[in-house]
């Protein structure tokens, strides 16, 4: 298959699904993940496609817009968003990682892979490696209890010695997040 033929497929494949893996396509087609990688940038500069931790994702657009958060509703905003890719290929976003957690702990088995932005340095990263710090003095105007996403555990340490909070694991702060939310229905907003 031409270079051409391969990135009309996943042209065709991105707007079925909403979001790829590069080793799938890699698989798929017979060549290394160096290859479609290549192939997937031209579909980047074009602004069909951004790069998401192992994968791509379908360019939000006015048609498949999603700006408000499926927990509670509230607007998104990017610095924040909590992406959750789910096994059928739909992509639901959230305004925080409290409200990610959250939806995610319900849909379960359906989330394929949740994905979330580095609070300092604003690239995206894997939520199930990243590290939680939560009771901040540094309030962002979200759900509380806040949640802050970093993907190295020393640069969480270094933020709480300067704003205050605590430093979580995913698996950490599930707990936490559940113990905190017990009784409570709803997202707090403060």
């Amino acid at each position: 298959m031409l270079p051409l033929e391969r990135k009309e497929r996943i042209k065709e494949l991105i707007l079925q699904r909403k979001n790829l893996k590069i080793a799938d396509l890699s698989d798929m087609f017979g060549v290394s993940e160096m290859t479609i990688h290549r192939d997937v940038k031209s579909l980047e500069e074009e602004g069909i496609v951004t790069k998401t931790f192992g994968g791509i994702s379908l360019v939000q657009t006015e048609e498949n817009r999603q700006d408000r958060c499926v927990y509670c509703a509230r607007s998104i905003n990017e610095k924040m968003a909590y992406r959750l890719i789910l096994t059928n290929h739909n992509i639901e976003v959230t305004c925080c990682a409290h409200c990610g957690l959250l939806r995610q702990q319900q849909l379960g088995d359906k989330v394929n892979q949740a994905i979330c932005p580095d609070f300092l340095r604003s690239t995206t990263i894997s939520a199930s490696l990243a590290w939680y710090v939560t009771d901040t003095s540094l309030h962002m105007g979200c759900c509380h209890p806040q949640l802050l996403t970093f993907e190295y555990r020393e640069h969480a340490d270094k933020f709480v010695k300067g704003f205050g909070g605590k430093v979580y694991s995913f698996d950490e702060v599930q707990e936490v997040l559940h113990q905190q939310m017990k009784g409570s229905t709803q997202c707090k907003h403060h």
